[in-house]
């Protein structure tokens, strides 16, 4: 009790003081309360405990979130930044001829990419690169348009076939250039060139519509896609299936060591019905003259030959081919990258005739025994135009196996007139014409069919008589492709059977096991008997032989009998008085005749039927005829017997071409008429 009053005495007394005014700053500070101020203390001091505490406590709960609850996820997260998936290219399947000789392959190559997403400065890092490697504007340009199609995390190929030195330097600098790289892949060639290029097409870059229509985990490592011919029609048996293999790398990027690999499915290779040799003979036996020539094996359609000349070189394509090339490509006059073979449609001229004939003798109109006199022109009644023959003083009196062996042209103006045009439509269609083949490589196109319904369809006019004149002679409106011709040809050999065209004869895939394609039968051609067929290829084969016929100068030392037929095809109308020469200096290339053969061997067995057309060049029998002339002999005989080339000049017997409106410019001269045209009297 004393001590609490002695307390508060001397609380009062060291108050004083400061009430009465008397030295208050001076003992402001010696006033404390110590009791107060532990208290506070200790309420800190508990509080930062509590939170250091708690910052421990989740601390601890990330790091069990981190190294126990998520362990996998981190450790995959971590192997990620150290570890790359790659895709891995499958190997592209090779091509081969028919007796294994190589078409398309794939070559070593060292190409230099860029991963533009991993790169700063793209253009700085251009510029430093074209101090260590060869790089030019073109170089440069398609890389960046390879770029603008490609998305960022794919590599871009700057450049292909780099140099052992080049890539040495690029190795020593390399450390300089992320996102920069060097690989070896494997590129296609294409050992025989122009020569098998619109057959084998090529391969190109991956471009912004391939990448709409195709599945892109199918194209994983690939920077390239079939663009023509096989290499596109056969993509997916080629293509294979992409692997992919796991690389250890360094922060920098640079691959350490490869840690997991799984190889991927090779392509299959593809064993053509082409005969190499037998291409290489049919495109050098045209000489300086273009156009196309296809051979088939009438027995199981397969495709023996398919050339188009001229043709292109590949390989650019293969690289990346530049504008300024691709453009003096397209604007090359004699069109290197239009496939004659599938898309060239031409006049037939007389090769129509054997076909007529057949018809002429199914449904009657023709009575092979009877002759037709041929003064040198024809003319329907009451008409005066002439439409002259072949052989300007007329034929004399001829009957069938001559008329198809001279290519007596009035003799067919009758017999298309007899026939009319809708039993012409009937018979040109079973044999194919206006029709695709179907051929296994892509873009091919159809001649034209003329029939009175397509006349209405696309000229909005009714069909006139002397059109059904011109298509005696393969003339008018009436256009045949060199496959459409061959396909043909072998139909007539085998009597109306017949296989549809294809080039692929077989495929191994990546076990080596080889599976053979199954020729696919056409429906037979009805109402033809043989005996019809083997009266028509009588007049053929006496096209082939002395005395008169139109190919004997080609054929009659042939060691194996043949039947064909020559053709030659006006180009530009003539005038009524104007004669004319295929070849004269004041008649441009471009409106000289084009000359065509069709011919099958040999006869007692086909095995060989093929189809020539020498654009611009005149008679058949000069031009055409000694193209495929040498290819049989290849394909028969396995060497060429017969070495006289193909030429623009006429033979000695031979006449212009058939004369016919080529440009139409005469048709209406004709009547109009709603049904077949009346028969003229043959005599």
């Amino acid at each position: 009790m004393s001590s609490r009053k002695s307390r508060r005495r001397s609380r009062t007394a060291s108050l004083w003081p400061m009430s009465r005014g008397f030295g208050a700053a001076d003992t402001f500070d010696s006033v404390k309360d110590i009791f107060e101020e532990k208290k506070s203390f200790t309420h800190r001091v508990w509080f930062a405990a509590l939170l250091v505490l708690v910052l421990i406590g989740l601390l601890v709960a990330r790091l069990a979130q981190i190294q126990i609850f998520q362990h996998d996820y981190y450790v995959t997260r971590a192997d990620e930044n150290r570890m790359r998936l790659v895709p891995v290219a499958p190997v592209r399947g090779l091509i081969f001829d028919r007796n294994g000789v190589l078409l398309a392959q794939n070559q070593p190559n060292y190409v230099l990419e860029i991963t533009p997403e991993n790169v700063d400065g793209l253009d700085a890092t251009l510029a430093r690169l074209a101090e260590v490697v060869r790089l030019t504007d073109g170089d440069i340009a398609r890389f960046k348009e390879r770029m603008r199609r490609t998305q960022r995390y794919r590599a871009v190929p700057l450049r292909t076939n780099l140099s052992m030195e080049e890539v040495a330097r690029y190795e020593i600098n390399r450390y300089d250039f992320t996102g920069v790289d060097v690989s070896a892949q494997l590129e296609r060639d294409y050992p025989m060139g122009e020569v098998t290029s619109h057959l084998i097409g090529y391969v190109g870059g991956i471009s912004d519509a391939d990448y709409a229509t195709l599945t892109e985990s199918d194209y994983q490592g690939l920077t390239q896609i079939g663009k023509s011919g096989i290499e596109r029609s056969h993509e997916n048996d080629l293509r294979g299936t992409p692997g992919n293999k796991i690389v250890e790398a360094r922060a920098g990027g640079r691959p350490v060591r490869e840690l997991d690999y799984h190889a991927g499915k090779a392509g299959e290779d593809l064993y053509l019905s082409i005969d190499a040799k037998l291409q290489s003979v049919a495109e050098n036996a045209f000489g300086d003259l273009n156009g196309a020539a296809v051979a088939i094996n009438p027995k199981n359609g397969e495709v023996l030959a398919m050339v188009s000349k001229p043709g292109f070189a590949p390989a650019p394509f293969v690289e990346g081919i530049d504008n300024t090339s691709y453009h003096a490509l397209l604007d090359d006059p004699d069109r290197p990258l239009y496939n004659r073979a599938l898309l060239g449609t031409y006049p037939s001229g007389s090769t129509v005739k054997p076909f007529l004939a057949l018809g002429g003798l199914r449904y009657g109109t023709i009575n092979p025994e009877k002759a037709v006199f041929d003064p040198g022109y024809f003319q329907l009644p009451n008409i005066e135009r002439k439409y002259r023959c072949d052989k300007r003083n007329g034929h004399g009196w001829i009957a069938l196996d001559q008329a198809i062996a001279q290519s007596c042209d009035v003799y067919f103006y009758q017999a298309a007139l007899n026939l009319g045009i809708d039993r012409i439509d009937e018979i040109l269609s079973a044999f194919g014409f206006g029709h695709v083949t179907g051929i296994d490589i892509p873009n091919e196109k159809a001649g034209i069919l003329p029939s009175r319904e397509w006349k209405r369809r696309v000229y909005k006019q009714n069909w006139y008589m002397g059109e059904t004149v011109n298509m005696g002679v393969g003339q008018g409106y009436f256009t045949v492709t060199p496959v459409e011709l061959a396909q043909a040809v072998a139909r007539m050999a085998m009597h109306g059977a017949g296989f549809k065209p294809h080039l692929v004869h077989a495929m191994r895939d990546a076990n080596g096991d080889t599976a053979e394609v199954t020729p696919e039968p056409l429906e037979p051609i009805k109402g033809i008997d043989d005996s019809i067929y083997q009266r028509v290829i009588k007049g053929m084969t006496l096209a082939m032989q002395p005395p008169l016929g139109t190919a004997r100068a080609v054929f009659s030392d042939a060691p194996y009998t043949c039947a064909g037929k020559t053709g030659t095809a006006q180009v530009a109308g003539l005038k009524q008085d104007e004669t004319y020469a295929p070849k004269v200096d004041n008649v441009p290339k471009h409106l000289r005749d084009h000359a065509l053969f069709i011919a099958f061997a040999p006869l007692d067995d086909p095995q060989i039927a093929v189809a020539v057309v020498a654009e611009h060049s005149g008679f058949g029998a000069t031009s055409a005829a000694p193209i495929a002339r040498q290819m049989m002999d290849q394909y028969l005989l396995g060497k060429v017997l017969y070495h006289a080339p193909a030429a623009n000049l006429p033979a000695a017997d031979e006449e212009p071409a058939d004369d016919a409106d080529a440009d139409q410019t005469d048709e209406l001269k004709a009547p109009p008429i709603q049904q077949d045209a009346p028969a003229v009297p043959q005599d």
